[in-house]
């Protein structure tokens, strides 16, 4: 005869089963329950594993590519364009200029790139349409006084100045090129015409008394094959026209 529990009129077999039945269930809603804390832990590693992807993606901010990319001619040129942006500025003085410019045409990486832009402002996504500007003049003659022309000024093709008894400063570092190639015709009589050119241009000269600075002779970097090219023809009597990237050392004041 089977046993029943006390008044309840139920088999112990009976009682067993539905005990063990109902241990199973709650375990494996335990189960399930646990599986779907794992499958959201699972979900939102997933979504922190997406943000440090876009962390990542926004490490190389100033040239495209990863930091280790070896830097191409176009995007170390890209660069000295921003120099020059920000010097015309008055964000670099002549020194960090040069220096800046200098390093960017001799970087290896897209790392070295950016160390070099990292304290400027980024460059502007979609700059808008530039403004008409008149026509740059070709000309500019000096009588017993002095030529001056610096900072961001649009150069014409084709420029002469002359210089009688005078000085001339055409300071190129920051000026707009009008074309690929650009010839400046100098005449100093009794003077000195100076003309200042980024270090990313290739420079040509002809004529009588033109010199150029002993340090640009060998820069220490090749310049890309379609750089502009700045031909200067000079002609100097009892002067010089001298052609440079940094500018002449000034005097130290006197105390």
């Amino acid at each position: 005869m089977a046993a029943t529990d006390g008044g309840a009129g139920v088999s112990q077999d009976q009682q067993v089963t539905n005990d063990q039945q109902a241990t199973d269930g709650a375990a494996a809603g335990g189960l399930a329950r646990t599986g779907g804390g794992n499958t959201a832990t699972d979900g939102g590693n997933t979504a922190t594993d997406g943000g440090n992807t876009a962390t990542d993606g926004g490490n190389t901010a100033g040239v495209p590519g990863g930091a280790g990319t070896r830097a191409s001619d176009r995007e170390r040129d890209a660069v000295v364009q921003r120099v020059q942006d920000a010097f015309a500025e008055g964000r670099l003085d002549d020194a960090e200029f040069d220096e800046r410019s200098r390093a960017a045409l001799t970087a290896r990486t897209h790392a070295d790139l950016d160390a070099l832009l990292a304290d400027l402002p980024a460059a502007p996504s979609a700059p808008g349409p530039a403004p008409a500007l008149p026509g740059p003049g070709r000309f500019a003659v000096a009588l017993k006084s002095s030529v001056r022309r610096a900072g961001r000024w649009r150069v014409p093709e084709r420029y002469t100045t002359v210089v009688y008894k005078g000085s001339g400063w055409l300071d190129l570092r920051a000026a707009e090129l009008s074309g690929p190639v650009t010839t400046f015709l100098a005449v100093a009589y009794k003077s000195r015409v100076t003309i200042l050119v980024p270090p990313n241009v290739r420079v040509e000269m002809t004529g009588l008394g033109v010199t150029q600075d002993v340090h640009d002779e060998d820069p220490g970097y090749r310049l890309p094959v379609d750089a502009p090219v700045i031909h200067v023809r000079g002609i100097a009597y009892k002067g010089t026209v001298d052609i440079a990237t940094r500018p002449p050392d000034r005097p130290a004041l006197r105390r």
